[in-house]
């Protein structure tokens, strides 16, 4: 099966999809700017694998200690984004698309692997009772609903943890709504500053829009989803870009 799949780099990477967003429109500024943001992240040994056809099936890795989530992890490779969507489910793709990832992990003598998940279902975050099945363990949990799954190479490594800054569940601001996003997903740029906008100024809710824009940034963000998370009166609500929406706010919000 690996000669289904390819790896994205410098080289390519103008030529070649991203898999999320590539027929929508209105997220075409979104979708360049993912694209420059991998770009750069090739350099601190990101990696992109995906399904050699047009189709959402994908996993995104890099060395946890350049990762953009507040993890400490040394000596593990952090999974961000796994996706297998639609007809593509239920084919061995994602078997063979964390396998890749376990391969790398062993030949680069990493400790193992690490990834942020729901503790129960949460939207853009990775499938947390499939990767208990695949031998990912869970290490620590954050009451606001997070969990953080390690599928250890090395039994003696020490188990990654969360970083103090989500520890809370809470945000500085405490006056309406605040998202922290970053350009880690194309839909992030056109959700948050054009559909969360007008949603906030519609009810008159103070509304402050909070990029991150560095690896440092990310890994001291208030939450442990460095794509999109919604705090509201400083605490935290949902990591579902679907809130934004006009139709949608109030039923997530409660």
């Amino acid at each position: 099966m690996a000669e289904k799949f390819i790896a994205l780099n410098g080289e390519n990477i103008g030529k070649e999809h991203i898999c999320c967003a590539f027929s929508d429109k209105k997220c075409n500024a979104g979708y360049e700017l993912k694209k420059e943001w991998l770009a750069k992240e090739f350099d601190n040994g990101y990696v992109f694998r995906r399904l050699d056809e047009r189709a959402k099936v994908f996993i995104e890795y890099a060395p946890a200690e350049k990762a953009w989530l507040p993890v400490v992890a040394p000596n593990y490779l952090m999974i961000g984004c796994f996706w297998v969507s639609g007809q593509y489910k239920g084919k061995g793709y994602a078997k063979a698309l964390l396998q890749s990832a376990i391969d790398d992990a062993k030949h680069q003598g990493k400790d193992g692997l690490v990834t942020v998940a729901g503790t129960a279902k949460l939207p853009f975050m990775s499938d947390a009772k499939w990767l208990l099945r695949q031998g990912f363990e869970t290490v620590e949990k954050l009451d606001y609903g997070f969990s953080l799954l390690a599928l250890k190479l090395n039994p003696q490594a020490a188990n990654p943890k969360f970083g103090e800054s989500v520890s809370s569940g809470l945000c500085d601001n405490k006056e309406g709504i605040t998202v922290y996003y970053s350009n880690r997903c194309p839909y992030t740029e056109y959700y948050v500053m054009v559909e969360l906008a007008k949603t906030a100024g519609n009810r008159k809710l103070p509304l402050k829009q909070i990029k991150l824009e560095t690896v440092e940034q990310a890994q001291s963000a208030p939450a442990p989803a460095t794509i999109f998370s919604l705090f509201y009166n400083g605490k935290f609500v949902t990591t579902d870009m679907s809130v934004c929406l006009d139709s949608r706010f109030d039923k997530v919000l409660k």
